[in-house]
């Protein structure tokens, strides 16, 4: 006999089994954005029909919207059931896998003051010890990968007189500093340095990332994006002073339940648009 208890433990378990597998192969897209409001906090995810989908596992009770689309779910106490949009309900805590039948939009509705897409998953989503091994695994190769980069940061301070000590300073100098709330970018681990600004939703070349500077004050995004060798993003100056973060190439957005893209500039670009010239420059204008 099987009782209830074994039963569900059957299901955790088979859900997990599932999730070492999924791991093992490519991700589909599936764009995230967070929409913050007073006390609020929304996360929206799309993922198109014929996505296999496993949640990560939900710590409390929390209002859920279906707002477009059809999904056969099974929660991890093996109840199994087919949701159609539109649709509000309360979630459990605990994990679901889903099977999206037609293409799907769902909300994660969380009662927060937090305002930082990281401090709101860590609070309310538990992911499992295959997806962390998973994600370090990737992570630990994209450091490697990005040795450049770090070492093109380098030069840059070379080149324009700033030493390492001084930007490190007014980089996390907080006077200047000022959070907007911005749905498609959330600020993450970098594997090239420290933290990074990370597009989670699709975003075309040309299109705006993240307003960068705000009355003279950094956002998040003047604040987080990090340099690179080959940057996709590039700081652009308004007719008021103010800065966007411009996106230079297309972005995809998130990946199953990755993090998204890393927008990256050539602080360069970024410290000629302050009067900041390299010592290259300087020199080339003597006489």
């Amino acid at each position: 006999m099987v009782t209830t208890g074994q039963h569900a433990l059957s299901i955790v378990s088979q859900i997990e089994d599932a999730e070492k597998q999924l791991l093992k192969h490519p991700q589909t897209d599936c764009p995230v954005v967070h929409h913050f409001g007073p006390g609020i906090c929304i996360r929206e995810v799309f993922m198109p029909a014929g996505t296999l989908a496993i949640g990560h596992r939900q710590k409390y009770d929390h209002l859920n919207l279906l707002l477009r689309g059809k999904v056969m779910v099974t929660n991890d106490d093996g109840e199994a059931q087919i949701l159609s949009a539109p649709m509000i309900f309360v979630g459990k805590p605990g994990r679901k896998i889903g099977y999206v039948v037609e293409d799907m939009v769902w909300q994660n509705i969380y009662a927060t003051d937090l305002k930082n897409s990281d401090e709101v998953e860590s609070y309310f989503i538990e992911k499992s010890e295959d997806w962390r091994a998973d994600y370090e695994a990737k992570f630990a190769v994209e450091q490697t990968a990005r040795t450049a980069d770090r070492i093109d940061y380098l030069m840059m301070l070379e080149q324009t007189g700033i030493d390492a000590e001084t930007a490190r300073q007014q980089v996390e100098n907080t006077d200047d500093q000022i959070w907007v709330d911005n749905s498609v970018t959330r600020v993450s681990d970098s594997p090239i340095d420290g933290k990074g600004l990370f597009v989670t939703h699709p975003i075309n070349a040309g299109g705006i990332i993240c307003e960068a500077r705000v009355g003279g004050l950094r956002t998040q995004a003047g604040r987080f994006t990090n340099h690179s060798l080959f940057p996709n993003a590039e700081m652009v100056m308004k007719p008021n002073g103010d800065i966007d973060l411009v996106a230079l190439v297309d972005f995809e957005g998130c990946k199953g339940g990755n993090i998204g893209v890393e927008a990256t500039i050539d602080y360069r670009q970024a410290l000629a648009l302050s009067g900041v010239k390299l010592k290259e420059q300087e020199l080339s204008c003597l006489p």
